[in-house]
Formats: C-alpha cells, structure tokens, sequence
C-alpha cells in the first residue's frame, strides 16, 4: 500500500467530488553510482517539483509499474530509454554510455506527481518503484531496454562475502588491489588512419590488454571500452567500437589491464601480496 501525504490525499478527496481536475505526470530520478542525479519526466513541459527541475525535452523513460505483493520475492521490471542523439552524460550520448557500463549500480525511482493549472509544479507525489539496474538487455539505434530489480535484490547475493576462487576478487586499482591507476595509465593522441575499433599510436603497450581505453577529446570524449589486443609500439584493438571515428590527435588515456591471475599480479604488477584469489583450490570435479 502506498502513503501519500495529507495535503495529497485531502486534495484526491476534493477532487472525487469534481471540486477540482488534475493531471498526473511521471518523474524519474536517477542516481549514479558516483552520486550524480539526472530528472526526466514523460510531461510535455519541464516540472520543477520538490525542488527539482524534471526534463522534458532529451530522454524519454517508461516503464517501472507499480506492483503490490506479499512475501520477499525481488520485482524486476524493464524500463525503456530513448534519447536524441544531443542528449550526453558523462560527455557520451546516452546510449554509448549504457553499452559502455555509465549505469551499472545506478539507481532508479518513478513518482507519479499530481498537479493542477494553478500548481504546475505538483500538489505532492507518491512513489511508485524504486530499485537498482540488474541488467542492460538491449540498445539498440534509438532506445535501450534495462531491468531494473527492487532493493530486496540484495537477498540474492552470494552468502558469505568471501568466496574461494582461484582468480582475484579485487578490482584493479581498488582500496584492496592497492595499486594507484597513475601509476600505470598512458596519455596519448589518435594517430592518423584509425579506426572506431584500431586505434594507431607509438605508446602501445602489450600490458594494455584488458586495461581501460578512456577517449578523453573529440568526437567521442567520455568513451570508454576495453582494449582487445595490443600490436606493441602500433595500435590498440577495442573491444566495443568507438561510436564514432576518432580524429587524429583526439586525446585518450589507456591503463595497464589485468586477469586477475596471480601471474600476473606478481610478475606484471608485483602486487601480489595484495592478491585475493586461491590459485590452489582444485576444480570441482577433483572434489570428493
């Protein structure tokens, strides 16, 4: 069941006797995983409601229904996202963003906001989900579909925290790894006659392989992919395609990649004090 304030419920009970029309608009907010909080709304007009201002006019959303449920079962619900292709966060157009992970552990919310001619702003209103990205299940040319799971997400995470595996479980360049990216990054521009997936420039690195490609100017500033394949002191091969071909001397940053074997954390990195994997457990079919 949902609440809704008294100012809001006393104005529905107005509004049942034909005192007073209303329209309905759905507000979405999202919240990055770095804390950032873009508003959009499905209205014909920007609504500056609670304080904050809801677009109208780059990114449209629909989806997240309302449920109601008994019991711990996780709602999962698909949410579609169209945008023009103007629209950018992070410097990215907003679907090159969702292909290059800009979403992952972002969080949505959708209100329904309750308004009148004389309050365009919002009597109040009444949340209707809320949950956390699960998935990206398609993007397409002009539209992405993304699942969103409700908070009780969490029930399904691996019990206990640590688990035994032969690869390391810290992400590079995290608080466990301990390594500091600087250390470990190259800032170099596009040389001439690249491609959006073979980028030509001196500076490449076999340790490149599996590190992060980051275009930091031009046509695809904010990009970020993965680097496939390294031909040392030519060109680096990406995983996903630039969106659009790189100019000569577009600035990028690329840092050293990893497997999370412990080779490699102790010959590659020398970090392998810092390694969190137990490359001696066997596999499962030498269990008894």
């Amino acid at each position: 069941m949902k609440t809704a304030s008294v100012a809001l419920q006393g104005f529905l009970n107005a509004s049942r006797s034909g005192d007073q029309a209303f329209s309905i608009a759905n507000c979405f907010t999202i919240t990055m995983a770095n804390g950032a909080v873009e508003y959009f709304t499905d209205w014909d007009q920007n609504i500056v409601w609670g304080g904050n201002t809801f677009l109208a006019n780059s990114v449209l959303l629909q989806g997240l229904k309302l449920k109601v449920s008994r019991g711990l079962e996780v709602d999962r619900q698909q949410i579609t996202i169209a945008a023009w292709p103007s629209a950018t966060i992070n410097g990215a157009p907003w679907l090159t963003a969702i292909l290059d992970g800009a979403f992952d552990g972002a969080w949505f919310q959708r209100d329904r906001v309750f308004m009148t001619p004389a309050l365009p702003g919002g009597i109040d209103g009444v949340t209707m989900f809320k949950g956390r990205v699960s998935s990206v299940d398609r993007v397409g040319r002009t539209s992405a579909q993304i699942t969103i799971a409700s908070p009780l997400v969490v029930l399904d995470y691996s019990m206990p925290r640590n688990i035994y595996s032969p690869t390391c479980l810290h992400t590079l360049y995290d608080a466990g790894c301990g390594l500091n990216a600087v250390d470990f990054q190259y800032n170099g521009n596009v040389g001439a006659g690249s491609t959006s997936t073979v980028i030509l420039g001196s500076g490449a690195l076999a340790a490149h392989v599996q590190g992060l490609f980051f275009f930091a100017t031009g046509v695809n500033g904010g990009v970020k992919t993965t680097v496939k394949s390294v031909v040392p002191g030519v060109s680096w091969e990406l995983v996903v395609a630039a969106p659009e071909t790189p100019a000569t001397d577009d600035g990028f940053v690329v840092f050293w990649g990893c497997d999370h074997t412990v080779g490699t954390c102790s010959s590659k990195f020398n970090n392998a004090a810092n390694f969190r994997g137990f490359p001696n457990v066997p596999p499962p079919e030498f269990a008894i």
